[in-house]
């Protein structure tokens, strides 16, 4: 049987060659994405935990930050303390914190929340343990700073520069006193390490003579669990104490986090192609059991038994399967390095390749499987011809079923899955997403068995086109394409579900750009918004106080102080200035007046009022319980006004900087709105940019910058889904040729007549580009009206919580994506409209 199954897999290699090639790409995709995660995620792990194995144990604060206030740390006594434990070799005090650089053109070096600093703490020999310097020295006095060689490439700095460095508290120059390495988990991928001094450090980071944490090398012949045991004994009230190698899992497991993720989706996006690749294989072997009708009915005839002759086919599905899935992970080793460009950043750099014997088995296994299962129905079709029928002159054909049960059944989970997601979409609730996911399965389910039905009234839509292109191929495209309508609709289903999914992420991209784009800038009407850089703590309102000597600039601060309780509902409230937010904040006041303010009153978004059962000119009692005392009083309530809850700038509560200063002193500045007379411009920026300090840790956007900011990654997002998406277009198109080519092989006595009637073989070329085109229009068309009804269900889901949330459909987008579809097809038919043009007319008149 298994020589029968290789002489067979030999003899129609040409027509197995799309199946094995779909099944390779799918395999391509499931390990690379396997390699891709394992190796990024070998990569991370060794990045988060490099440094801890010099480190014994690591004593720690445990005492956070209450009130405000910043942690009270470990003093230096604890320090000399530790340091005279037994099996203690040394004893190192260390306190980091946040620190922008800045290049030579004052913008931050790195990017993200990674701009890191930390004390140089150096040893009886000079040397700090943590840092190998390649230039210069560690910092000695408080006006030097060191950075890593990274940093100082980008920004081109040598020994002896002047480096502009902000932080919370602040920017100011220091001369550059040395380059150094380090170990990676100290300085975060992408980002930047800047050395201070013991003192500054405290100063800036913690309190001055305090430390975060201590690290303590062990002595030889000292175990780390040992110095453990000893240095618990004697820790202070308020810290406790950790080995090295339980930090370095702690560090391990977070460090994972982010490349899981992206496995996961690659995973799914993997998974999405192998589902198109079954419609490829089976009908495949649908084409390939039909040509063998009379060969596999002789087998049966001359004593084979069923069992034989389902194991042969089924035997050439697992031999085309184990091929395509040794070629596909090799070709996906490859392909992990692809995906390591593709997704490589600063922050997560290309890694060596792992390879594990997990990953070799479920690609293998997946891919062997697979070809099998798509083959089964088609094998068991072909088991229910009787052996009498190779008595026949002609090609027997497997006995021909009704399809109302089919119909029927397609038809039932269509509506039921609609039905599922309109009221998944109409609903809410936690589990109303659960339910459009169901029924979108059971909808897509429907769809792919309906789909044969639709080709015939869609083919008839189609007809007064195409006979327009030409009458007569055009005619024949839409005959041949109806012929067998469940082959065309398995072929138009994969390249359905394909554009299902990229026209539903398109709609919800759309949409959440939308969104995201009014929430940041439909309230933005200044010219600036001061905020600081990603990873920075924030702003005073000591941080706005050099924009005043600015002429012709109107600025206010939006102060952030919380703990409130007005009419006993907690609340926030944002201080601003009374005299220029009208100018700087877009405010849609519904009742009172937003002059009120200066009176010291407050105004209310309109939903925090609807929430709290609050009216114009209400007087609420403020409670304000924190400090030594609980601070008591009254606001009136002077204006109303419309606003998205998710805002990024418009508050829930707005009161005037003076009310919100009388019962908090150090409120949190969000950010600083800012208008200047001439307008936004390059002189204007670097006016303002100056004025604050040229502080690299606090980035001065306009409106443009605030929307790339905000909504820019969607774009960035939804590329790289397409991206991953056209795995699966490709495997729908190969489904087209492949459909194509065995159809033109099924038909090359009708060709050959139409050939010796007088049609050319451009003609016959046409003919078949055309059936393409119907097939590619099918698919999506079918995709498209389903995914925009799908992420229409998606995006109502979200307005419950995302007020101000609508559906947006990309015309343009949704456009592109039919117009690729097409082309796919189009290009697919390339190959059998080559063959069908170039058949031979004798040979094929006499072919039976």
């Amino acid at each position: 049987m298994f020589r029968t199954a290789l002489r067979n897999v030999s003899a129609h290699k040409a027509r197995l060659l799309m199946t094995a090639f779909a099944v390779m790409l799918g395999v391509t995709f499931i390990s690379g994405s396997l390699v891709y995660g394992d190796s990024m995620n070998r990569a991370a792990t060794a990045r988060a935990t490099a440094g801890f194995d010099r480190i014994a144990v690591s004593v720690f604060a445990e005492n956070s930050r209450a009130g405000g206030a910043p942690p009270a740390g470990l003093d230096a006594a604890t320090v000399r303390a530790l340091a005279k434990v037994e099996g203690v070799a040394a004893a190192s005090g260390r306190v980091g914190g946040f620190a922008a650089v800045a290049g030579k053109d004052g913008r931050p070096l790195g990017h993200g929340p990674s701009h890191k600093a930390a004390n140089f703490t150096p040893g009886a020999d000079g040397q700090d343990p943590a840092y190998r310097f390649t230039q210069g020295s560690g910092p000695t006095r408080d006006d030097r700073i060191a950075l890593d060689e990274t940093t100082a490439a980008k920004g081109g700095y040598r020994v002896g520069d002047t480096v502009r460095a902000g932080t919370n508290e602040g920017a100011a120059s220091y001369t550059l006193s040395g380059i150094f390495r380090t170990d990676a988990a100290a300085r975060a991928a992408g980002g930047s390490l800047t050395l201070f001094t013991d003192a500054t450090a405290q100063r800036l980071f913690l309190q001055p003579g305090r430390f975060e944490n201590i690290e303590l090398t062990a002595a030889p012949g000292t175990g780390a669990q040992q110095l453990l045991g000893r240095v618990e004994a004697m820790l202070p009230k308020g810290a406790g104490a950790a080995t090295g190698a339980q930090l370095a899992r702690i560090q391990a497991n977070l460090a994972t986090s982010d490349s899981d993720t992206m496995s996961q989706i690659l995973l799914g996006f993997a998974a999405v192609a192998l589902f198109v690749a079954t419609f490829l294989i089976s009908n495949t072997f649908t084409m390939l059991v039909a040509r063998r009708t009379r060969e596999l009915a002789l087998m049966r005839a001359v004593g084979a038994s069923r069992k034989q002759v389902r194991r042969i086919l089924l035997t050439e599905s697992l031999l085309v399967g184990a091929l395509a899935s040794a070629a596909g992970l090799a070709l996906g080793t490859g392909a992990a390095v692809l995906l390591q460009s593709i997704f490589a950043t600063d922050s997560a750099p290309a890694a060596p390749l792992v390879l594990t014997p997990a990953t070799v088995c479920v690609s293998l296994l997946v891919g062997t499987l697979l070809p099998m299962a798509a083959a089964w129905l088609p094998v068991r079709r072909a088991m229910a011809i009787p052996p009498v029928a190779a008595l026949g002159a002609a090609e027997p054909a497997a006995p021909a079923r009704t399809g109302s049960l089919r119909s029927g059944l397609s038809a039932a989970l269509v509506l039921t899955g609609t039905a599922a997601v309109v009221y998944g979409a109409l609903t809410t609730g936690k589990d109303s997403r659960s339910v459009i996911g169901l029924g979108a399965a059971l909808t897509l389910a429907g769809a792919i068995g309906f789909i044969p039905l639709l080709s015939r009234p869609f083919a008839a839509l189609l007809r007064p086109l195409l006979t327009r292109v030409h009458p007569v191929y055009g005619n024949l495209a839409v005959r041949n394409t109806v012929r067998d309508p469940r082959r065309t609709g398995a072929t138009a289903a994969a390249l359905a579900i394909a554009l299902t999914l990229a026209s539903g992420l398109s709609v919800l991209g759309a949409s959440a750009a939308q969104y995201l784009d009014r929430a940041t800038t439909h309230d933005f009407a200044a010219d600036y918004l001061v905020k600081p850089v990603e990873g920075g703590a924030g702003m005073t309102p000591v941080t706005a106080a050099p924009l005043k000597k600015l002429p012709g600039v109107a600025f206010s601060p939006l102060n952030q102080s919380t703990e409130y309780r007005l009419a006993g509902a907690p609340s926030v409230l944002t201080g601003v200035d009374p005299a220029t937010i009208g100018r700087l904040l877009r405010y849609d006041v519904t009742e009172g007046s937003l002059d009120r303010l200066a009176q010291g009153q407050i105004a209310v978004a309109d939903f925090k009022a609807k929430k709290e059962g609050w009216h114009i000119g209400q007087t609420l009692p403020l409670e304000r319980p924190t400090g030594q005392d609980n601070q008591r009083g009254s606001v009136t309530i002077g204006a109303v006004y419309r606003a998205d809850e998710q805002s990024n700038l418009l508050p829930s509560i707005t009161a005037p900087d003076a009310l919100v200063a009388r019962y908090d002193p150090t409120p949190h500045t969000n950010g600083i709105l800012l208008a200047t007379d001439g307008g936004p411009g390059r002189a204007a920026l670097a006016q303002v940019t100056h004025a604050l300090g040229d502080n690299p840790a606090l980035a001065v956007l306009d409106a443009t910058d605030l929307r790339a900011q905000d909504s820019g990654s969607i774009g960035d997002q939804l590329n790289v889904f397409y991206a991953l998406l056209s795995m699966a277009l490709t495997i729908a198109a190969l489904g087209i040729a492949n459909t194509l080519a065995m159809s033109v092989l099924e038909r090359r006595k009708e060709i050959g007549t139409l050939r010796a009637l007088g049609v050319d073989r451009a003609g016959v070329a046409r003919m078949i580009r055309l059936e393409a085109l119907v097939l590619g229009a099918l698919g999506a068309t079918v995709g498209t009206v389903l995914g925009v009804f799908l992420g229409w269900a998606l995006g109502r889901t979200l307005q419950e919580s995302v007020a101000g949330y609508t559906l947006v459909l990309p015309w343009g987008r949704l456009a592109l994506g039919v117009l690729i579809a097409m082309t796919g097809a189009l290009l697919a038919s390339l190959w059998p409209a080559r063959r069908a043009a170039r058949v031979d007319i004798p040979a094929a008149m006499t072919a039976q």
